[in-house]
């Protein structure tokens, strides 16, 4: 069995796929974001348990500890570390982080290569290309999804943090055009 999954349609919160990060956890430069998978995308959701399986069963065999954490989460009885509930973004749907300390490759719905850093945003749809591997480190023992490649499929509304662009602070855009204002010198 496969450790090696690719996603149907996805959202992404937390993105920082495209520009590394420094993990304050560990000091390494990483590339990561969360990602929204919709419940009813039963067969994404079987290929990541049936992945995380895969990769337990790789590392300890038959004897997989008890206890083990698991990458999946339900974003319908999750709640954030302070006990308030997640966004209504995460509701019907699971979700886990994904990294990589390499660069993942990312293209658009046409395979064309994507170079900018803010071509993709929180908020956005897409899928990925991930790996599940098992770990036993310190005491914890679980499951996490290693961050192979991205796909970007299509723009949508902004989770928290993204600026407007400038085109949208202006008025422009969308077939829009600048208004021109006249300026009263007695102000």
């Amino acid at each position: 069995m496969s450790t090696k999954v690719v996603t149907g349609k996805i959202r992404f919160s937390y993105f920082s796929a495209l520009t590394a990060r420094k993990n304050e956890m560990n000091g390494k430069e990483e590339f990561s974001t969360q990602v929204l998978v919709p419940k009813t995308d039963t067969e994404t959701v079987g290929q990541l348990k049936a992945a995380a399986k895969a990769a337990l069963t790789a590392k300890f065999g038959d004897k997989i500890p008890k206890n083990i954490r698991n990458p999946l989460r339900d974003g319908d009885t999750e709640v954030k570390s302070d006990g308030s509930p997640l966004g209504a973004e995460y509701a019907g749907h699971y979700f886990f982080n994904t990294k990589s300390t390499a660069k993942p490759g990312a293209v658009d719905a046409h395979g064309h290569d994507i170079l900018g850093n803010q071509d993709i945003v929180s908020g956005d749809y897409g899928r990925v290309a991930l790996n599940a591997y098992a770990y036993d480190q310190a005491g914890n023992k679980g499951v996490s999804y290693g961050l192979n490649n991205i796909m970007f499929m299509s723009k949508g509304e902004s989770l928290g943090g993204a600026k407007p662009s400038a085109a949208s602070d202006f008025g422009i855009g969308a077939g829009k055009a600048p208004v021109a204002e006249s300026v009263d010198d007695n102000w």
